[in-house]
């Protein structure tokens, strides 16, 4: 079974994560500053169902949609693509997965999904799924 984000595992596992290395030149401000309700969208989205079915399949599908709205919804000030990023890796490490990429890469590609247009929102996430694939590996105990 796939194990969903709760909005207190974003505040003290991605964002600090976030916040403490990858704060750059930009710093991110504190996490009581969100807008609490496209946050939350954001990390339930994955989960969403009609008819009785997940939208989104699977452990890849799940994690490229709520990357994708991380990103897209902006749901922080500032640092979005970095919370974004951590997100991830915090989401793949509960659900016992892990991504092997560049640190640059990842932030290239992170770069590109928020430069992307909303009207490719399916072919976006379709790119974000195929990068998964591309680095997605099994976390070693």
């Amino acid at each position: 079974m796939i194990k969903l984000l709760s909005v207190e595992e974003m505040e003290y596992t991605a964002f600090r994560l976030a916040k403490e290395l990858m704060s750059f030149d930009e710093p991110i401000p504190d996490f009581a500053t969100r807008f609490p309700h496209i946050l939350e969208s954001s990390i339930f989205a994955p989960f969403q169902k009609f008819e009785k079915k997940f939208l989104y399949k699977g452990l890849i599908g799940k994690a490229a949609i709520l990357f994708y709205f991380i990103i897209k919804n902006h749901p922080f000030q500032n640092g979005n693509k970095r919370i974004a990023m951590t997100t991830l890796m915090v989401f793949l490490h509960k659900n016992k997965k892990w991504i092997s990429v560049d640190q640059k890469e990842f932030y290239n590609f992170a770069v590109w999904v928020a430069t992307s247009s909303p009207k490719f929102k399916d072919e976006t996430v379709m790119a974000i799924v195929k990068f998964l694939k591309s680095y997605i590996v099994d976390l070693k105990n």
